[in-house]
């Protein structure tokens, strides 16, 4: 038997109504990828056939599922099983979600009615459609929270992780995270360094933040803080090939400390230079909170 080789690409785009599945799809396009919105779940197969008989012609794929077509969406799963099982075209789920405050505020701001709900309330349909989707997001290969993203910003992610990471291996993202302020939602794991000396007591490092040299020396120096991190490396050494090996193309890692200043900065610093010395890991390192005390004095 002849080895089949990998003729396409197949993005899956799903996840919450106003999380932006629009500007996914649009800037997919833009990558040059053939768009459909709206596909029935259970055309996925045919789809995959025509990619496949186009001897690639037909390269790259995006199709927006949601649920606009709810009588199909329970034959998903059975449809991405037959996918993998049948088909040599590599594919992926991205799953784009936000917080139910950021979803009301949409529909509010687009006077649009939720497809869910049966009352006008947007909040009713969109914590049914959570319920609903809750499975799938955890099928998902990547997952965005787009609750504080401008459009924009979300284009921009998304044209970085399918151009530059098309071909790598796995992308992880160290975020800093302020539990005052709410867990992310696009988390995978999640770390609570609060148990670790604060900074925010010592008078003259409270102003700065975890990356400033003098806070982060102050949170390493600690006998707890070295033996955290040698048990929490050894971890995740052994968790993100495991991640890869299930077809994930993203983890997103939340080290979270009260206010996300100063403790889960330099803890997320720390790991963004000792993980990813692999060709296929990409690590970025970003910080949700840090500068939130100073954006909410200047209000």
């Amino acid at each position: 038997m002849e080895d089949m080789q990998t003729l396409g690409k197949l993005v899956i785009i799903t996840g919450m109504s106003g999380a932006g599945k629009t500007i996914a799809v649009q800037s997919l396009e833009d990558l040059g990828f053939f768009c459909v919105d709206n596909l029935p779940p259970v055309l996925i197969p045919k789809f995959a056939e025509l990619i496949e008989q186009s001897k690639g012609r037909i390269g790259k794929v995006a199709l927006v599922i949601d649920l606009r077509g709810r009588e199909f969406f329970t034959s998903l799963s059975e449809s991405l099983r037959y996918l993998s099982e049948n088909y040599t075209l590599t594919h992926e789920i991205l799953f784009l979600d936000a917080t139910d405050s950021a979803l009301v505020q949409r529909y509010k701001e687009s006077r649009r009615k939720h497809p869910l709900a049966r009352t006008g309330a947007p909040l009713e349909g969109i914590q049914q459609e959570r319920k609903l989707l809750e499975e799938l997001k955890g099928l998902a290969t990547q997952v965005i929270d787009t609750s504080n993203l401008k459009p924009a910003q979300l284009k921009e992610k998304i044209i970085s992780r399918f151009t530059n990471l098309e071909n790598s291996g796995i992308s992880i993202n160290v975020m800093s995270f302020g539990f005052k302020y709410g867990i992310p939602i696009d988390a995978d794991l999640i770390f609570d360094v609060r148990f670790l000396p604060n900074p925010h007591y010592v008078d003259h490092l409270r102003p700065n933040t975890g990356q400033d040299p003098d806070v982060y020396e102050y949170v390493m120096k600690w006998t707890e803080t070295q033996e955290f991190l040698a048990k929490l490396l050894d971890m995740l050494h052994f968790l993100v090939p495991q991640y890869k090996k299930e077809g994930k193309s993203q983890i997103v890692i939340g080290i979270g400390c009260t206010g996300g200043k100063h403790r889960s900065v330099a803890i997320a610093e720390y790991l963004g230079k000792m993980m990813g010395n692999s060709e296929t890991e990409v690590v970025r390192v970003s910080h949700r909170d840090s500068e939130r005390d100073r954006v909410e004095v200047r209000k």
